[in-house]
């Protein structure tokens, strides 16, 4: 159980909802194939082999949204669509009209829609209820918000919160790339995204590249800014961080996953506690780190946060 992406959010101060409750409103909206003429569905799924939604290690939870897809391309509703159309001209003597095409799509779409593939996806969201983290393995926050979305559904209300930090990640990003120096505890590794804050938005990309030599500052002094930068926490977890707080490319290294094959689980379920134990305790040690290096939380005017 390792995450690759990370869309991290603060719950709100207070927050004491249990995993029982949790579960018990989850359970409202428990994922459900598709019927005949479903072209998806979503609900939530057991993270792991099991009917238990929120799966606990510790005081760390996970809960997983499933759903399920048919896959029917619209070009191939389309062309028969249209071979239809052609033999509908062919007898009455002209083309249908477009109210005519649009009632074609709709036919067959019904017709071809319970003979479509399906396909199902999980997205896995980590809830730390001590730390007040909630973080879900998406590679966009359009994504993450799927999960989002559902969860409100399912508890009717939450307050959730994006992190602010009292600087921008992409102008942090500058000012480490620019001194040749990473905060304390991170180090800069080799990838890099810098564009341009002008109209034409002209970007270069460093991939495996030294990122300290006078290019790189050459473009800052340009004018273009960081969007992406590859970096290493404590050696143990590298990751790319972009200029809208996204974590992407998580990677645990083996100094981290080799503790996995030290715990002695033997078993499938024993393996994915450990593995997610471990994983959550290095991200709940990251995300403090990371908020701190980028000039801390921001602070809410006392208006606003009464």
């Amino acid at each position: 159980m390792w995450f690759k992406n990370l869309q991290f959010y603060r719950l709100p101060a207070g927050w004491n909802m249990s995993a029982e409750a949790l579960e018990e409103q989850l359970a409202r909206k428990r994922f459900q194939p598709c019927g005949s003429q479903d072209q998806e569905t979503r609900g939530w799924v057991s993270p792991h082999d099991g009917d238990t939604l929120v799966h606990r290690v510790g005081d760390q939870w996970l809960i997983a949204l499933g759903s399920e897809q048919r896959l029917l391309p619209s070009s191939v509703v389309k062309q028969e669509a249209e071979e239809r159309a052609e033999e509908i001209a062919a007898r009455q003597g002209y083309k249908p009209g477009r109210k005519q095409m649009k009632e074609l799509r709709e036919q067959v779409m019904q017709e071809f829609l319970p003979r479509a593939f399906t396909r199902r996806k999980k997205v896995f969201a980590w809830i730390d209820p001590v730390n007040g983290w909630l973080g879900i393995d998406a590679p966009s926050q359009t994504r993450a918000e799927d999960v989002l979305e559902a969860l409100r559904q399912a508890l009717e209300t939450l307050p959730l919160s994006l992190v602010r930090t009292e600087h921008s990640p992409a102008s942090a990003m500058a000012d480490w790339l620019a001194g040749g120096e990473a905060p304390d505890g991170f180090t800069i590794d080799q990838d890099c995204e810098l564009r341009a804050v002008t109209e034409d938005k002209a970007a270069v990309r460093y991939v495996r590249h030294a990122l300290e030599g006078d290019e790189v500052r050459a473009h800052l002094e340009g004018g273009k800014m960081p969007t992406r930068l590859a970096l290493t926490y404590d050696e143990r977890v590298s990751f790319v961080l972009t200029e809208k707080m996204e974590v992407k490319r998580l990677d645990f290294l083996d100094v981290v996953k080799e503790k996995v094959d030290e715990s002695g689980a033997e078993d499938a379920r024993a393996i994915f506690d450990a593995g997610f134990a471990l994983m959550t305790g290095e991200i709940a040690l990251l995300l403090p780190a990371l908020v701190d290096a980028l000039g801390g939380e921001m602070k809410m005017p006392e208006a606003l946060a009464a």
